[in-house]
């Protein structure tokens, strides 16, 4: 059972009916909380874990070596929580307009990590829900996970009908959006499940089409060695030049599959930890910055994890996309650092010569 802080239960309406079965206090809770959807999956058969097998047997997911160390526990919701039942599943809505694109030397940020790091605000939010159920229900045993854990989140919101697992890999809502975390409870009480979501995507093959990087496998196939969130997030080494144009103007992961499917909606969430605060940013203070200066810079935020030599190698691969003649100056100062970095700087300058930009390099 994980023991998180207790909360008072103090907002207004907390008296329920005593009839009010626990699945509907618990996602009338939730709400309260600010999901965007709760739905129920049931634990007690283990997951079909034939697509994600295959996944790993291709080697699709590169160096990520924990999803495959977690394989067993994401398949059984009993091996995290023993004795669990039910999986309540949880959305939060991250969804907002995207900012002005300012032109000029910029790259730009995947919409998820705009604001505040979700792991710390939506989990505060999940671990909040277990006090609840402490208080209203002490006999049962939670699990709480938010991307963090072993625990195959996409699936069981598939498995409760949170949306449907879409051609590019995304749980979606139709009609509404795919821009939301997925978090999830796990209980050992057995709730009422809830049925799954048939197919939304029809013959739709934007997602797959538009990807710069030729991704997708096929539909719901992805290989991560070639998918630009992978490339700029996890990955420290140096991207294949092959698949460096692709990058475009992406500084920090990706949502060119997101942003083409008609099922996104223009509607805003206005939570403040999801405001944008981080949409766009500036390549020549990425490459210019040190490891220490850009891990404060962006505390508290989900771009910390790539903030040291892996946002100044992306700069300069989206400064080489850009070819502006501009960058020249501050691309010859990091090509002299060697490694990744350098590496990246050398690459983006013979990009400005090879397209006629700029003086060849000495």
């Amino acid at each position: 059972m994980v023991v998180a802080k207790k909360w008072p239960d103090s907002f207004p309406g907390a008296a329920l009916a005593a009839d009010v079965d626990l699945k509907a206090r618990l996602c009338a809770e939730a709400h309260r909380l600010g999901f965007l959807r709760a739905r129920v999956a049931s634990a007690d058969a283990d997951l079909d874990m034939g697509g994600y097998d295959a996944f790993l047997a291709a080697g699709r997911h590169a160096d990520m070596e924990w999803l495959a160390t977690g394989r067993d526990a994401r398949a059984a919701a009993g091996r995290c929580l023993p004795g669990a039942r039910s999986v309540l599943v949880l959305a939060f809505d991250y969804t907002h307009a995207l900012p002005a694109d300012p032109g000029g030397l910029t790259g730009r940020v995947a919409s998820y990590a705009w604001g505040r790091d979700y792991h710390n605000f939506v989990l505060k939010r999940v671990r909040k829900l277990q006090s609840w159920l402490r208080t209203h229900a002490p006999e049962v045993d939670s699990y709480s996970s938010v991307d963090m854990r072993p625990v195959y989140e996409r699936a069981w919101a598939a498995r409760a009908g949170l949306g449907y697992a879409a051609k590019n890999t995304f749980q979606v809502l139709p009609g509404e959006s795919s821009r939301f975390v997925l978090a999830t409870l796990l209980l050992t009480a057995e709730l009422a499940a809830d049925p799954p979501m048939g197919d939304h995507c029809g013959r739709c093959t934007r997602c797959l089409d538009v990807c710069p990087t030729g991704a997708f496998v096929g539909p719901g196939e992805l290989d991560a060695r070639r998918c630009i969130s992978y490339l700029t997030i996890e990955s420290t080494s140096a991207v294949p030049e092959t698949l460096r144009p692709g990058l475009g103007r992406w500084v920090f992961g990706c949502d060119d599959c997101q942003d083409v499917c008609p099922h996104q909606r223009a509607a805003t969430h206005d939570v403040p930890e999801t405001r944008p605060r981080h949409a766009w940013l500036g390549l020549f203070e990425l490459l210019a910055a040190d490891d220490a200066s850009l891990r404060a810079r962006f505390e508290g935020s989900p771009i910390r994890r790539a903030a040291d030599h892996r946002l100044r190698r992306n700069a300069a691969y989206v400064l080489g996309n850009i070819g502006d003649v501009c960058a020249r100056p501050a691309l010859e100062a990091a090509a002299r650092e060697g490694g990744v970095v350098g590496d990246a700087a050398e690459w983006a300058i013979e990009r400005l010569r090879a397209a006629g930009r700029d003086r060849p390099l000495r």
